[in-house]
């Protein structure tokens, strides 16, 4: 099932009613991501931006202090447009594993028109002390948002969890995503259908082992799992 992609997501600025400041914000952002795909990262300068824009330098940098604010506003834009086309699946089927796979199709929807330039992104977000990085402290809210979405999904489920991992869980299904996102960099099939393969497969995987977390003959092993994710966690140093 690939679901359906609204055609404006909230938040994102590209509504015609939009306040004049929120349709510049978005006219830099949409700029911005147009040369980083052209020219890459590195060789965009915030001035090429703003020219390209129509907007002066001063202007550019008050709505984005750096070239990585302007990234982290594509993090924001992705995951806001995440945020809307999940709600059906959040509303929907209560089955973890179909929870689970629609909620990352629905990602491979939303971000599939920037994977074109996703590598130029993760080139940088690569680095452990860029701010592009999707551990830093710079990326949180999007970060959080995401792991708000997988606490949901998980709620809404008809699966009970060990209780000692109830919190860690929508965390440990965020770096799944993460680790689905790297795939997704590299995947040159057509739709990305690899990584939707992947999803299909890996869903019903993650489901079984999250169901099985609760009976009492894997608690010792779900309490070292527990010690393991309490010292090791991004967020927990």
């Amino acid at each position: 099932m690939k679901p359906a992609r609204p055609a404006t997501a909230a938040g994102d600025g590209r509504g015609s009613k939009a306040p004049r400041s929120e349709q510049t914000r978005t006219l830099i952002l949409e700029t911005a991501l147009r040369l980083f795909q052209e020219r890459g990262f590195d060789r965009t300068t915030m001035r090429a931006i703003a020219q390209e824009a129509g907007v002066s330098v001063g202007n550019a940098y008050y709505y984005f202090s750096s070239k990585e604010h302007l990234v982290q506003g594509f993090y924001d834009r992705l995951a806001a447009e995440h945020e809307v086309a999940v709600q059906p699946v959040l509303s929907g089927d209560e089955d973890l594993a179909v929870r689970i796979r629609d909620s990352l199709l629905t990602w491979l929807d939303v971000a599939e028109p920037y994977h074109r330039f996703a590598t130029q992104f993760f080139k940088n977000a690569a680095d452990p002390e860029s701010p592009l990085s999707p551990f830093s402290a710079e990326s949180v809210a999007a970060r959080e948002a995401a792991i708000s979405i997988h606490r949901r999904v998980l709620s809404g489920s008809d699966t009970k969890t060990a209780p000692e991992l109830a919190e860690m869980l929508p965390h440990l299904m965020w770096l799944m995503q993460m680790g689905l996102v790297l795939f997704w960099v590299y995947d040159r099939t057509e739709g990305t259908e690899r990584s939707r393969r992947l999803v299909e497969r890996t869903a019903p995987i993650a489901a079984r082992a999250i169901a099985l977390s609760r009976f009492r003959v894997l608690r010792p092993m779900v309490r070292q799992v527990h010690e393991v994710l309490e010292e090791f966690l991004p967020g927990r140093l």
